[in-house]
Formats: structure tokens, sequence, C-alpha cells
């Protein structure tokens, strides 16, 4: 039985699948691309942020990477454009708009 993300594929029979596709091991976000979900899009203005870093545990996603104390522009491979971080922003440094494709 499939019990690992890497074990999983196209090829995979349906009878080798876990009970509800269930993957047994944490840390698989990483590997699908769940971005593409969303419909409108967190907008960073670096001129705005104070480094408060807030923003970057309030997201579910993981999608606020900080570096050496200071947050980066969004993973937009990830972000699913909740607007969590938008809303916690205290300076206006997120703004939450809907996303052009």
């Amino acid at each position: 039985m499939a019990k690992c993300a890497k074990d999983i594929n196209e090829q995979s029979p349906w009878q080798e699948l876990t009970p509800g596709g269930e993957i047994y091991e944490g840390g698989t976000a990483r590997m699908t691309i769940t971005g593409e979900w969303r419909a409108n899009i967190p907008v960073w203005d670096p001129q705005k942020c104070k480094q408060c870093l807030l923003c970057a545990p309030f997201c579910p996603d993981a999608s606020i990477p900080v570096t050496d104390g200071r947050r980066g522009e969004f993973d937009f491979d990830h972000c699913k454009g909740c607007g969590i971080c938008w809303k916690v922003c205290p300076f206006g440094a997120i703004d939450f708009v809907k996303e052009e494709k």
C-alpha cells in the first residue's frame, strides 16, 4: 500500500492507495503547487513594510519566507489567496486584489 507521497503517481492503482488517499507523512505541501487555486492575490509593498513579521506566522501555507529576520516576496506557488496576511498587517503593507490570469 502506497503510504508516502513519492510512491503515489498517475500509475498507482486505486487498490494500492490508502483509505481516503491519506498520506502518512508530513511536509508534503511543498511537493504540490497549490497557488493556482486562488482568485485573489496579496501584493506586498516593501516601502510600507516595517518587518514586524506578523504576517508570516499567520500564513496557513507558509508562503511568506523569512530569511535572517526579514520577510521576502510571497511564494505564489503555494499562496492560496486567503487574505489573512492582508488582514493582520498593521501597516497596510499588503494589499489584496483580484488576480489577473
